[in-house]
């Protein structure tokens, strides 16, 4: 394992008395090889600056071309992945040690594209600030002078955890609509509060969003949805999710989300309206069903429009969760899931299903079983602020303790008896899966014990019944 050093710099005429910037020593020996100074500048910077842990990911930069740093780099012993000349970007590594370098430069853009059309290089570094995006990532660290370089008083707004632009809001939005999504995950990732001026250009700037790719999109909402996770500041992903709404960016990227703001809910049970309920649900949601929790009643405003209630919304909204997922081309498995929790989420919400419903209904969904609590309780809390535990959800694990403390079958494999030994028993090919997904049924409804020469009994009784008839009994 690399050794990490500590680098105390005291910046003189300022309010920041030593700030700890954590280099490798191979890249730290890379420094004191060149014959240029070279900077780390960016995310490391700041949260060094800011006393946030360091996530080890360090952009480095210097006012030489590609091919110089390249030549230096070799030499240090860095193996290089990757020279794109036209940017001045050379990607490189010390075995496992990754890094990205940049040349000083300046870029120029055509309103919304998010790519650069030309770019000039540099040797000043104020020109290379004044293409970055906010003040408080424009901080650069000379690691072999061991100071820092702050061109356009980043430092300043570090410590009054403030996100200002690099330039003009509106011209720095306006050249990049990534800008608007890094924004709020920014913001929320380390509890910086946007400028006015900022939250402004965001807004006035913010259909831009749709000219950025879904799944670069997708990416940065990824990240406010996991923005606690960063850093561990608790409810990040809502600050970053009422970001994205105070600058209408939200409806842009999910305009069917966005149709929820204003409409009202049953105040008995909600105080907020759709919109407000489903953000407030993945404030309250575990990480691992946030996209499902941000989802869950997207289908609300199509039904109220349709019907002018919200009755059969979970159908609906895994039918537009399904819609979403596939314009952001988000992981399949991932959708699956999400669209598979949004239809589900509304089972028994007032706890009056049977015991035995209910039982049939963890094994048949046992595969996302415990997300869909995780996503119900998210549900619940996102209602009325209140983190008790959902009734449903206590009356679901109730019921599953039992099942395991019976040790009746979870699943078809658990069960006594084997497809093939069905049908060299008599039962037809055709039907043995139908058949042993209501065995399982029965077995976990204590209709029938789990043994091998009472199942195949009940088997034949079924495939002699007719299969149809009898899958309809126990649904």
């Amino acid at each position: 394992m690399e050794k990490w050093y500590n680098r105390f710099t005291n910046f003189l005429g300022g309010n920041i008395n030593y700030m700890k910037i954590f280099i490798s020593e191979k890249l730290n020996n890379l420094a004191k090889s060149c014959t240029f100074p070279l900077y780390a500048v960016g995310g490391c910077v700041r949260d060094a600056l800011a006393g946030l842990k360091s996530s080890g990911d360090v952009d480095i930069c210097a006012p030489v071309s590609a091919e110089a740093f390249v030549a230096a780099a070799e030499k240090a012993g860095a193996k290089i992945n990757a020279v794109y000349k036209n940017t001045g970007t050379v990607k490189l590594s010390f075995g496992e040690e990754g890094y990205e370098f940049a040349s000083f430069r300046s870029d120029s853009y055509v309103r919304g594209v998010h790519t650069p059309v030309n770019t000039f290089f540099t040797d000043d570094i104020m020109l290379d600030a004044r293409r970055r995006d906010f003040k408080c990532n424009a901080v650069y660290y000379d690691i072999k002078a061991e100071n820092i370089v702050d061109p356009l008083g980043g430092i300043e707004d570090i410590r009054a955890a403030r996100i200002s632009t690099v330039a003009e809001a509106e011209k720095v939005f306006g050249e990049d609509g990534l800008r608007l999504m890094r924004l709020a995950r920014q913001a929320a990732q380390l509890n910086f509060t946007p400028t006015d001026e900022c939250l402004d250009g965001a807004k006035s700037n913010a259909r831009l969003a749709a000219d950025v790719a879904p799944e670069r999109i997708y990416a940065e909402l990824d990240e406010i949805l996991h923005a606690d996770l960063r850093y561990g500041l608790k409810y990040a992903q809502y600050r970053g999710l009422k970001i994205l709404d105070e600058t209408r960016v939200l409806d842009v990227i999910l305009p069917e989300l966005t149709d929820g703001r204003g409409m009202k809910q049953n105040e008995k049970f909600h105080l907020y309206d759709v919109l407000e309920h489903s953000l407030r649900a993945v404030k309250y949601s575990d990480p691992s069903v946030r996209l499902a929790s941000l989802l869950h009643d997207v289908g609300k405003p199509v039904r109220m429009r349709a019907d002018g209630n919200y009755h059969s919304h979970e159908s609906e909204s895994a039918r537009v969760a399904a819609d979403i997922c596939a314009r952001f081309k988000v992981p399949k498995k991932t959708s699956a899931e999400v669209v598979t929790l949004c239809a589900l989420h509304m089972y028994d919400l007032r706890c009056d299903a049977r015991e035995s419903k209910v039982r049939r209904f963890i094994v048949d969904n046992l595969a996302v079983f415990d997300k869909l609590l995780l996503v119900k309780q998210a549900d619940y809390s996102g209602c009325r602020d209140d983190l008790s535990e959902a009734p449903a959800v206590t009356k679901f694990k109730a019921i599953y303790a039992d099942m395991v403390r019976e040790n009746v079958p979870l699943t078809c494999a658990a069960l006594h008896v084997r497809g093939d030994e069905l049908i060299a028993a008599g039962v037809e090919k055709r039907n043995v899966g139908d058949i042993l997904h209501m065995l399982l049924h029965e077995c976990v409804t204590h209709n029938i014990c789990n043994e091998r020469k009472a199942l195949i009994k009940r088997a034949l009784s079924i495939n002699a019944s007719g299969i149809h008839m009898n899958k309809q009994s126990f649904n």
